[in-house]
């Protein structure tokens, strides 16, 4: 059988268009849309940094435009998602605890996210905690104990949320909601009331070829070593799990220009089809989060993007050469640059602190007004009513001047 050849923009929007991220979206903003969404992601990564919009929510409005952000709290509150740890800390469909659950059997493999030490020296005051949150009900880590300052990492925190930790890695307890973005802990029994380990449960190999099923899937259009960084998996048998993908029709071999032979999920067969009658076209703008699956495989980027990227919030500031939360920019299944942003939410303004294009990037109408709509329409969805530029590109500021005024669209309020 003839290989496929695809250019290399056909081959960066099959990926796009297994994210969720080749057209503008138009509909489907309402409270079903979160699940759907993060069901073609398979993960939605959790982080906390709030200069412009948490994580999770910036990867969803990414891919849903001025949606609400507390249908992603309503999703989690409904059981419709679950937490854990997948790729890092992620929300998961609720589905999806059958592939981590042999996770959560097996704490000790789990690294940093799980002390056993700790956990055997304090049994007693684990026990009772188990204890109050079956005879009581769900509890924060913030009503328990005394709060202790200072430090950072696991080993910093106070006992009572090493106690929630370590039994949420043991998948003791679950997360049921978040309130002010805190996790909520319950009894895994009351979370999952229908789980039975014995029935339901998977065996490590028996997840993790899910796992990879559901990588190929969200990623559309892949390389055999980018698979095992979606779910972090170690040690898996990659070969024969893709052996016996492509005997079963599951995976396509297609020759990518630049980046030679790959993979494409049988999901993405009728994209694939449209690429190679060159049909299948990119015509979205928009901000992605440090976290979102496009990116947060740093050499996948790079390779597939040709965009080097590196998140600066834990590099020291003297030695940043962006920013400290630099958000990339996607233009028309391109990514084109970075933008430097700060929400200063109580003054209702999008600072946008500098604007990196990438070198040798043209300037063209398009760009900048599919930019300048991506800017838009992120601080419309923050309740932002203007955007300040404070140091871009003199190409730019000739164009942009030194910002301009937004109407609030009703529909994008938070609360």
């Amino acid at each position: 059988m003839t290989i496929p050849v695809l250019s290399l923009q056909a081959g960066r929007n099959l990926h796009l268009a297994a994210q969720g991220l080749l057209h503008r979206p138009s509909t489907g903003k309402g409270p079903g849309a979160i699940l759907d969404a993060i069901s073609r992601m398979s993960v939605l990564q959790i982080d906390t940094i709030n200069i412009v919009a948490r994580s999770p929510y910036l990867v969803l409005f990414s891919r849903l435009g001025c949606y609400q952000q507390k249908y992603l709290d309503q999703a989690l509150a409904r059981g419709e998602l679950i937490e854990y740890w997948a790729h890092e800390a992620c929300f998961l469909p609720r589905q999806d605890f059958k592939l981590i659950r042999h996770r959560m059997l097996n704490p000790e493999n789990m690294g940093w996210k799980y002390q056993p030490e700790w956990m055997r020296q304090h049994a007693t005051e684990i026990d009772l905690l188990l204890k109050h949150i079956e005879q009581h009900g769900p509890v924060r880590s913030a009503e328990l104990g005394s709060r202790r300052h200072g430090g950072n990492g696991w080993w910093a925190w106070k006992p009572e949320k090493k106690h929630l930790e370590g039994l949420f890695t043991a998948g003791k307890i679950m997360v049921v909601e978040r309130r002010n973005f805190q996790r909520v802990y319950d009894i895994t029994q009351r979370v999952i009331p229908e789980w039975d380990d014995a029935r339901h449960g998977l065996s490590q190999e028996q997840a993790e070829q899910h796992m990879l099923d559901n990588s190929a899937r969200s990623l559309g259009i892949f390389r055999a070593e980018w698979l095992a960084d979606y779910y972090r998996l170690k040690n898996i048998h990659l070969n024969a799990w893709l052996t016996t993908q492509i005997d079963a029709g599951k995976l396509r071999q297609v020759d990518v220009e630049s980046l030679g032979t790959m993979l494409v999920h049988h999901s993405s067969y009728t994209m694939l089809e449209k690429a190679l009658l060159d049909q299948l076209r990119a015509t979205h703008s928009t901000l992605l989060s440090p976290f979102d699956p496009v990116v947060w495989d740093r050499r996948r980027a790079e390779q597939l993007f040709n965009f080097s990227y590196r998140l600066e919030c834990y590099t020291p500031a003297e030695k940043r050469r962006y920013g400290y939360f630099v958000l990339p920019l996607l233009h028309k299944g391109q990514l084109v640059g970075r933008v430097d942003a700060r929400m200063h939410r109580k003054q209702g303004v999008l600072e946008v602190i500098n604007l990196y294009p990438e070198v040798g990037l043209k300037l063209t109408n398009g760009l900048l007004n599919g930019l300048k709509l991506a800017l838009t329409e992120f601080a419309q969805w923050q309740s932002a009513s203007q955007i300040r530029l404070s140091s871009v590109p003199e190409s730019f500021r000739r164009v942009w001047g030194a910002g301009w005024a937004i109407a609030l669209h009703l529909d994008t309020r938070h609360t």
